[in-house]
């Protein structure tokens, strides 16, 4: 039998790597609200993988209870993930994945493209994902990964705060709204590179952005977290002394 992965979080996005994870003969060890990760770590002290697979708000707070025996073995998937997330608790190398297929309640899986990994795990995860259709980019340097990182964040920022104002799918906010997807972008890529402390391509990016919105041009730009992604870009920009002007007209435009 194959070494056993523990996945912390089984929703949506957590219910799919289990999946794939038991499809390619891996044991699977849940952790819930209800089961407590100091009773799954002292039965499965030495896991082939830990995937974090919780919501953004609760990455913190989980990844300090960590227990030691997991510390060199975890995976991160988490959306506005950026190194300074994993360092700031002593992490060093984890396994990451920048996820780019959804899974909603009801639907399955679709794929936009394919999902870039880096880590001791990142094969682990092509593989078994591989057993589910969805293709998995193994990275070569943690440079490339930054990359992807902020390609994702860009990605999403941008369209949340962009579509807060225009609606729609990604695809009508390129071809009806690009000049203003292009100022959000590059607004979104000054605080990224704040955060980062690397400067980055920006055309590259945008470019990038685009493949993504050509992936699934009928991805809807906003959902719940639209207000709370432009409130806490807002928040960065404050903290990093950074000019957004057109993320506070979005914001003043909602009142």
């Amino acid at each position: 039998m194959k070494a056993p992965v523990v996945v912390i979080g089984l929703g949506e996005m957590g219910s799919v790597f289990a999946r794939a994870f038991l499809r390619s003969g891996h044991p699977v060890y849940p952790v819930t609200r209800s089961i407590p990760m100091e009773e799954v770590a002292a039965e499965t002290a030495a896991p082939e993988l830990v995937l974090v697979a919780v919501a953004e708000q609760d990455l913190h707070p989980v990844l300090q209870a960590i227990p030691a025996t997991w510390r060199e073995r975890l995976a991160l998937l988490q959306n506005e993930l950026l190194p300074r997330d994993w360092q700031q608790h002593g992490f060093r190398e984890p396994t990451v994945i920048s996820v780019w297929f959804e899974k909603k309640k009801g639907q399955d899986v679709k794929v936009i493209i394919p999902s870039p990994a880096r880590g001791p795990g990142a094969p682990l995860l092509q593989r078994a994902l591989g057993e589910l259709d969805i293709p998995v980019r193994v990275l070569d340097s943690e440079e490339q990964l930054l990359f992807e990182l902020v390609r994702k964040n860009v990605y999403i920022l941008t369209t949340n705060i962009a579509g807060l104002e225009t609606g729609g799918s990604v695809g009508e906010l390129w071809s009806r709204h690009r000049d203003l997807a292009r100022a959000v972008a590059l607004e979104v890529i000054r605080l990224q590179q704040a955060l980062t402390g690397h400067d980055f391509d920006s055309e590259a990016l945008i470019d990038a952005m685009v493949e993504a919105f050509e992936g699934d041009p009928d991805h809807l730009c906003t959902g719940r977290s639209a207000p709370q992604r432009l409130q806490r870009a807002l928040q960065q920009a404050d903290e990093l002394g950074i000019e957004v002007p057109r993320l506070r007209a979005i914001a003043a435009a909602r009142g």
